[in-house]
């Protein structure tokens, strides 16, 4: 495409002639005898001066300053923006210590490190006194729940040892004394018996007859009393006896789980603190470079000596330098234009790479006064391996959203919009006349024209300094145009 620039001239060299007899004027004031004829020159010359301007008004209304031709070309959109080189995965390296803990030592950021070398090293003396209090309160807890252990094993015995035991050997008991008592009972019901043949016989008086009764009467109750309780302790004092029993085992058992589990959890959190201790000093998981988070995210704070660190907290990132990218920020007003595997040009210090889009954000960072309340939306732009890339390098990046073919194109600085409507001046024989088009696509310098305007018209980059024509004039003069040369659709994409 080309661009003809047309500059005339407006009486440079009359000007500077006019200028100068007028000096000449002022001067002659002191020589009142040549004042008459310096009058003449001067009048004769700001006449011709005058003459000459009018003549150059003139064919400036006729013929514009600045136009442009025409032509066909190719047409490039892209979309620029500023943005730094990050790695696409990253390794993190957090901070597995809970509370929050002093940075005694912190190596150096952009360091290149090999596998095991030292990169943190955290205070670890409240640590320290942790693991202290704890192995005393898990001795503490563990003295307890062995006791209680040995409590829960008496008590399971104590039900086997009822059950099987001590309840067979009463029910042995008794059944053994109400053998004896019914013997008994038989014995005393034999001599009452033999005690009343006597009687009758006279042999004996009536007294023993009366003991012996008694004696039997003493063994029948004797014989009930051992049967109640044999009775009772089959139907009740089992029963009650291990309930009880079983009662106290419970209760034990809950008693030990409860000491078991105190002594579980302190035994865990001395562990745990034997374990962070152990994390107090980090140590690098790969070789490679190392950062602090600050390089890659500004919103982070740095991380130095006297820093305080919390879990999970990232403290450095060793990034993989084979998977190098660009975050930019692409504005609200074209993201719906950029798409993931458009190529972009990624310019460097001292080096022009070619990228593809590799992701686009879905949704956006509220806007604020640190964004000029601008809406962007993150992309990413993965680049080619090699190439020496670090992260945090500054970049340009243009991605190219379009690109159009043998088209015709007009300067931005040509086309005035009017509502809905544009149009621009072409320059025609009969002067400047306006004419309407139908535009398509522009890259902020070309526009692509899709009617309007033919291949050689010349129309007027300055089109704000020229007043506006007659509409009838201008739409004759493009009717005229449209004869010789038909308009028509120009875009090829």
């Amino acid at each position: 495409m080309a661009t003809d620039i047309i500059i005339d001239a407006v009486g440079t060299k009359q000007l500077a002639h006019d200028k100068q007899m007028i000096a000449r004027g002022r001067a002659a004031r002191s020589f009142p005898w040549r004042s008459g004829v310096l009058a003449v020159v001067v009048l004769a010359g700001v006449a011709a001066a005058v003459v000459k301007i009018s003549s150059v008004m003139s064919s400036e209304s006729v013929s514009p300053r600045m136009t442009h031709t025409i032509t066909r070309g190719d047409l490039v959109v892209t979309v620029t923006s500023q943005g730094l080189v990050e790695s696409s995965e990253n390794t993190e390296i957090k901070c597995q210590v809970r509370g929050r803990n002093a940075v005694l030592w912190i190596v150096e950021s952009g360091t290149t490190v090999n596998p095991g070398d030292e990169l943190v090293r955290i205070d670890s003396l409240f640590l320290q006194e942790q693991i202290d209090e704890r192995t005393k309160y898990a001795h503490w807890s563990q003295s307890a729940a062995d006791r209680s252990a040995a409590t829960a094993a008496r008590a399971t015995l104590a039900v086997s040892e009822y059950e099987q035991g001590r309840y067979i050997s009463e029910v042995m008991s008794l059944e053994k004394d109400l053998v004896i008592a019914e013997a008994a009972l038989k014995t005393a019901v034999n001599r009452l018996s033999h005690t009343r043949v006597m009687a009758r016989s006279k042999y004996i008086s009536e007294l023993e007859v009366e003991e012996k009764t008694f004696a039997v009467q003493q063994a029948t109750l004797n014989v009930e009393l051992n049967r109640t309780q044999l009775d009772v302790l089959k139907r009740f004092t089992k029963k009650e006896q291990s309930q009880t029993l079983s009662g106290e085992l419970k209760a034990i058992n809950a008693t030990h789980k409860a000491n078991a589990e105190r002594a579980t959890a302190d035994a865990s959190r001395r562990d745990r603190a034997l374990d962070e201790v152990q994390h107090c000093v980090v140590k690098a998981p790969r070789g490679g470079l190392v950062i602090h988070p600050s390089a890659a995210n500004w919103e982070s704070g740095p991380i130095a000596e006297g820093t305080r660190v919390y879990k999970d907290q990232i403290m450095l990132l060793m990034p993989d330098l084979s998977k190098m990218q660009v975050k930019v920020g692409i504005n609200e007003s074209v993201v719906d234009r950029v798409k993931v595997g458009q190529k972009a040009s990624v310019k460097l210090a001292d080096m022009t790479l070619e990228g593809t889009v590799s992701s686009v954000a879905s949704i956006t960072k509220p806007a604020g006064w640190w964004t000029a309340n601008e809406v962007n939306y993150d992309t990413m732009i993965s680049l080619p391996a090699g190439h020496g890339l670090r992260p945090g390098m500054s970049a340009e990046t243009e991605v190219t959203i379009a690109s159009y073919k043998n088209v015709l194109t007009i300067p931005v600085a040509a086309v005035v919009e009017s509502g809905d409507d544009h149009f621009c001046w072409v320059q025609t024989a009969q002067g400047p006349m306006r004419r309407p088009l139908q535009i398509g696509d522009s890259n902020g310098v070309f526009i692509v024209v899709d009617h309007g305007l033919v291949e050689g018209n010349e129309v007027i980059l300055n089109p704000i300094a020229f007043g506006e024509p007659d509409l009838a004039d201008s739409e004759s003069a493009n009717e005229s145009e449209s004869d010789k040369a038909p308009a028509e659709s120009n875009v090829k994409k």
